[in-house]
Formats: structure tokens, sequence, C-alpha cells
């Protein structure tokens, strides 16, 4: 495996390339009994563009597409309150109603002890689903005009329609003629998937995906769901996590696809919605690099592995070592978790005292 070279003195340090929905919380409660809820805004590959931004202070873009109604400036509100450039943002005219472009919406519950955290969402038609081949500029976009010394995206994005995956490679084709970074995270979601083609579909598309990827981060459902290598020797609820085992799907994925730089996996055995084990495994030049689990508590799960991201790609961008940037991954998971909505709340002093064993004691 070859090292990851970062290119410098780009327009952005991060460029992500996906969905932003607005998530409705229920809090305590449960979606189907509120009468209230909190409004975030969320996505699997732009809250690593704001993890990077709000947590890291990089500066970070977010290539996407809104209906321009009410929702959709709302949740352009949240992207400006996130410090992410929404300058390539694209608007679509909308028609009153929906019928032919809207917004998308996430019910997300964060779950709690027995009950597991669960998302509902309503994402159907929505503008960026719409977006095809030539509705960016790439070679403008990530030239010397502009440029971005990482290109970000992923599983999700891909999996809206046929057109989106057709853009994710577009966008992967540029940014290595442009000699930008390439990460990408799995992130598998069965209802994206299931109404079209499932997970023989999912393969099809992120194998060939996956040929223009310098850095691929999942978790063992990913890596068996996305790509069909499947982690040996655990039981259907992955309540043991051998360390052998993920070292040899890390090993099988790389040997693969031999364009990857580097390959993670998360580590993640949720004993109660309220408290996991959370650890993370990486493959890099061929060397492993383990952050073994211990044992968190849990306020709200969802985004932690997009916080594990981008404070991997942090590491990266800033020029730490490999074992740095996975250390930060697992800390800065592991403070998002704590906190409520998709994105991180933590600043990068607290990851970086959570890397060391800083204890929960009161700073004042």
């Amino acid at each position: 495996m070859e090292p990851i070279v970062i290119p410098t003195q780009r327009r952005w340090d991060l460029l992500s390339l996906g969905e932003v929905m607005l998530r409705l919380d229920p809090g305590s409660v449960r979606v189907h009994t509120a009468r209230q809820f909190t409004a975030w805004e969320g996505g699997g590959e732009y809250n690593v563009a704001r993890g990077l931004s709000r947590c890291f202070g990089l500066h970070t873009a977010i290539a996407t597409a809104l209906a321009d109604n009410s929702v959709g400036r709302l949740v352009e509100d949240f992207i400006f309150q996130g410090g992410v450039d929404a300058s390539l943002l694209k608007w679509v005219p909308y028609d009153g109603v929906g019928r032919a472009t809207r917004n998308g919406l996430n019910f997300t519950e964060r779950g709690f002890g027995l009950r597991a955290a669960a998302g509902t969402s309503d994402r159907g038609h929505t503008a960026i689903s719409q977006i095809k081949s030539g509705d960016w500029d790439w070679t403008s976009i990530l030239g010397p005009e502009n440029g971005a010394r990482a290109l970000h995206t992923g599983g999700i994005f891909a999996a809206l329609s046929p057109s989106t995956a057709e853009v994710a490679l577009e966008a992967m084709t540029a940014a290595q003629a442009a000699g930008t970074v390439v990460s990408f995270d799995l992130n598998y979601r069965d209802s994206l998937w299931k109404a079209i083609g499932g997970k023989a579909k999912a393969q099809e598309v992120n194998r060939a995906l996956v040929k223009k990827i310098d850095i691929l981060l999942g978790n063992e459902e990913d890596f068996s769901a996305m790509l069909g290598v499947h982690l040996k020797g655990v039981s259907e609820d992955f309540a043991e996590l051998p360390v052998h085992a993920y070292e040899e799907m890390l090993r099988e994925v790389a040997s693969l696809y031999p364009n990857l730089k580097l390959v993670a996996s998360t580590l993640r055995t949720a004993t109660t919605a309220s408290v996991n084990s959370w650890g993370a495994m990486a493959l890099y030049e061929d060397k492993i690099i383990h952050v073994p689990q211990r044992e968190i508590e849990i306020y709200d799960r969802v985004g932690g592995g997009d916080s594990f991201a981008s404070g991997l790609l942090y590491g990266f961008l800033s020029g730490k070592s490999p074992e740095y940037a996975i250390q930060c991954g697992v800390a800065h998971g592991a403070l998002a978790m704590t906190t409520p909505g998709d994105t991180s709340m933590a600043t990068l002093a607290e990851v970086e005292r959570a890397m060391k064993g800083g204890s929960a004691r009161i700073a004042r």
C-alpha cells in the first residue's frame, strides 16, 4: 500500500459531496408519540465536512442540492452555522407541493437502554437525488482555480439514484486527475437499497466506485453488504469482535482493491443503546493500527461514524501520524455521541484530552 500524500494550498481542505437532510428529533419519546421535534441538519457526507470545520477549524465545503423553499432555506441556515462553504449548493425550483422535487426529512430516535436508536427517513424525489453528470464542473471545482485537498463522499449519496452514483464517479475521476485525495464511507443503509436491488445492487455500484478511492471507511456490516467481504468468526449480534478477524477482513479488502492507501473499520459492540464498546482498526502501509474498544456511554449514537471519519481525516490533513489520525477519529466519534444531533459539538482540545485518556472531571 502506498502512503497518503495530501496536497497543499487548495481552496478547501475538504469538499464533501452528498445529501443534507432536515433531522427531526422527538427527544426522549418516540416518533409515533411525539408532539414536538427539535430540528437539526444531518447527512453522512455533510457531517464530515461540518466536523472538520467546527471542531478542527479547517475550511470545508459541501456540494449538494436543495428545493428552493422555506425548508431548504432552513437547511442552508444550518449549513452556515456549521461553518461549511455552501457556494456549490444548487437550488432547484419548488413547485409548491413537492411533486417534482423536495427536501429530505429524517425522523430520528436516539434510543435508550434496551430500545435501540431508530430512523425513519422521508427522502424520495429529493433535489440531490436528481442531480446528474455534468451538473457540476468538477474540472473547474477541483482544478487550479479552486481545488480541494480531499474529496469525501459515500455509499449514502451513491444509493440515492443511478445518477448520483454517476456523479460520484465523475467527481472522483476529476479528483484523481487533480491529485486530490479521495475518501469514501461505505455507510450501508438497507432502507436505501432494498427497493432497487438490495445488497446485490449495492455491491455492483460500490465495487466500481471503490476502484477510484484512496481512503475507505466502514464497519463490518458495510464491508459485507457493500463489497461482499465478510467478517469471519462472529455471531449475528456482533457481541464479540475478534481482532484477528478484522485484520483479515481489512487485508482482504486491500488485496481486492490495490488502489487503496488506507482501509479503516470502526469497532462497536452495543451492550445497550446507552452503553457501547467503541474502538477502531486500520490498515495503512500494510501495517495494522488498532485502537482497542473501551466502554463509553451514549447519548445519541447517530453520526458517530461520520465523526470518526472527520477525526481521522483531520489527522492526515494536519500532517499528524497515522496512529494519531486513528486515535483522533475514535476520540472524536466518542465525544460526538455524547451530544444530541448528527453533528459534533466537540472541540479539538476536548478530542486531544480524550485521546490522552483524560477524565470527565469538571473543567473550570
